[in-house]
């Protein structure tokens, strides 16, 4: 077996913490939701899509480090490493912001890893060189192949599409959005995987 995890919303949870950046623009009402798409949509609606554009450049950037990672990622990490389960983080994310100052955000997302002791620590056990950012979404499945993974977990239906047949697909839907393809397995939670994995 050989597991493969998207990295944006999967192992990180951004959703707080673009509506706290949007609320600090005056951009939204605290009221709203506080979920990425939630904003995102809101933005879009506004028709200040490029307002949303350049939020996601500072999230991805700079104030990453303000993201949290989703509950039990890295416990369940650490039990899978202790099952001797080899992890990789494959994740489809431009170099650079669309709008916006110019930052690597690689880089920023690397450095968030280490932070937060998902890289580097005998207790997850992934080092850098099992990280892997691509970007565009079809060098990331060419990644997952090429590294053989025989499982793999994204919070993208579209990117579980394209993956081809032959691995395991895991759809992780933290906000409750229902399956829609019977050939994957749905989890809800983090701590709802190694189970499906045993």
């Amino acid at each position: 077996m050989i597991l493969g995890i998207d990295f944006d919303n999967t192992i990180i949870k951004y959703d707080e913490l673009f509506h706290k950046i949007a609320c600090e623009k005056d951009l939204i009402s605290s009221e709203l939701p506080k979920q990425k798409n939630a904003v995102r949509d809101f933005l879009r609606t506004a028709g200040v899509e490029d307002e949303w554009t350049i939020i996601q450049g500072e999230v991805y950037g700079e104030r990453i480090k303000e993201a949290l990672p989703f509950p039990g990622m890295l416990e369940t990490l650490e039990k899978l490493n202790a099952q001797q389960v080899p992890i990789n983080i494959v994740s489809h994310k431009t170099r650079e912001p669309y709008l916006g100052p110019k930052r690597d955000l690689h880089a920023a997302a690397m450095n968030w890893l280490k932070l937060n002791r998902i890289i580097h620590t005998d207790a997850a056990g992934i080092t850098e060189d099992k990280v892997f950012f691509e970007v565009t979404k079809e060098d990331k499945i060419n990644r997952i192949v090429q590294i053989g993974c025989t499982h793999y977990v994204d919070d993208l239906p579209e990117i579980l599409e394209m993956i081809p047949n032959g691995v395991n697909k895991i759809l992780f839907s933290p906000n409750g959005e229902e399956i829609i393809n019977s050939n994957w397995t749905l989890i809800r939670s983090w701590n709802d995987l190694p189970s499906i994995l045993s």
